[in-house]
């Protein structure tokens, strides 16, 4: 067992009266909170592992084939739990349009730089752009390609060239979990994505059911299951529609079917809870449980970092959200820190802690921020916590 700081052997009990328990992690580890591995919600999955089992026969799912819709390898109960899933959540509107499936919202996201730059003859790439501090993983990807239809633009704050460009807004915003509109000031011919990974009631207030002509959403971040690598875009135009399951098809032959089983079956595991609310009891409730989740642990970092005056957090407003029928607060499923003066490059700083971490530069800003993850495990996040508590200007 881990002691705290003070070589004391009891909790840390913080000044807005939250505690802190001891980790199991070992004192010289290194706490990994880098990575936004959602594996945090497992507590929830282990209580319901029998309701969310899946069984496939060995005569089963053989086929590249699912659909006969426009997407053509998508099985009808993963398209059916996606649009359940949106209509009990109330996040997006998805009549009228149409749902790709990719391999993560990662592998959407090449499809939807294919299909967008393709659409029109061009001598110049188009501009991929996203304001700082923008994710850390669209800028390599687009680089590795080396596409002659599209390139890295960077800060779409100051992008003003007249030039064809995709806007890539995030929202809430990761690393810093703000709410995101398009920024653009420029006379080109531009096309806006909307990656929505994070709105989720966990997350933020649900407070407009978004009506995009496109938005890229990602079971991993909705239910934890990242290894099933599964996400969908909604998408308006057809053509569009058609030349990212063009390159879904090129790249991957689809999407896992063994995957598309689980995760149509663990989403409808969590709308049956919430369309019967009333009968099942809240820490049955996926979007409930989670969101006190993220609320406690918030509430404990929030306490650290004020404790410490090393770093500073942003502050989030409230809204009322229509899936909870309240005001809420948002617990975003990263921190975003600043260090005070004094302290140039965060992530160095925070390593020497033994707390591995990703830095502003990685997000197109400086070294003073430092982006941590809020969804990892107990241990992860109690050890976070702890370390971070003894944390002292150097």
């Amino acid at each position: 067992m881990v002691v705290a700081r003070d070589g004391s052997s009891s909790p840390l009990e913080e000044s807005n009266g939250t505690t802190i328990p001891l980790s199991n992690l070992s004192y010289d580890s290194f706490v990994n909170v880098d990575r936004g591995d959602p594996v945090g919600f497992r507590k929830f999955w282990e209580k319901l592992s029998e309701e969310a089992k899946v069984e496939i026969k060995g005569d089963e799912v053989m086929s590249y084939f699912g659909d006969k819709n426009l997407c053509w390898y998508m099985l009808p109960q993963m398209r059916n739990a996606i649009l359940r899933l949106h209509k009990v959540v109330g996040n997006a509107n998805t009549e009228d349009k149409y749902i790709v499936l990719g391999t993560g919202s990662s592998h959407l996201y090449l499809s939807l730089l294919y299909a967008l730059s393709s659409q029109k003859p061009s001598h110049i790439p188009f501009n991929v752009v996203a304001a700082a501090p923008h994710y850390s993983e669209y800028e390599g990807p687009v680089n590795i390609l080396q596409s002659k239809l599209f390139q890295w633009s960077g800060d779409a704050s100051v992008y003003d060239k007249d030039e064809p460009y995709i806007e890539l807004v995030t929202s809430p915003n990761n690393p810093d979990g703000t709410i995101r509109t398009p920024v653009v000031k420029s006379d080109g011919e531009g096309n806006v994505v909307y990656d929505l990974a994070y709105y989720w009631p966990q997350y933020t207030p649900i407070n407009h059911e978004l009506n995009q002509d496109i938005m890229l959403f990602t079971f991993s971040k909705c239910t934890g299951h990242a290894g099933s690598r599964i996400g969908w875009a909604i998408v308006k135009d057809i053509e569009i529609a058609k030349k990212m399951v063009l390159f879904l098809h090129l790249s991957s032959i689809g999407v896992s079917k063994e995957s598309q089983v689980r995760a149509a079956k663990i989403i409808e595991v969590i709308c049956d809870g919430h369309e019967n609310s009333k009968s099942t009891p809240s820490d049955r409730l996926f979007f409930e449980y989670s969101k006190e989740m993220m609320k406690e642990r918030w509430e404990k970092l929030k306490a650290v970092v004020e404790q410490s005056k090393v770093f500073t957090l942003p502050k989030y407003p409230s809204a009322y959200c229509h899936f909870t029928k309240e005001i809420s607060e948002q617990y975003p499923a990263f921190a975003w820190l600043k260090s005070v003066e004094g302290i140039e490059d965060a992530e160095s700083y925070l390593e020497k802690l033994k707390i591995l971490t990703r830095g502003g530069k990685r997000f197109g800003v400086d070294a003073a921020y430092v982006r941590i993850s809020m969804i990892g495990t107990d241990d992860e996040f109690i050890e976070l916590c702890t370390r971070l508590e003894n944390a002292k200007i150097e």
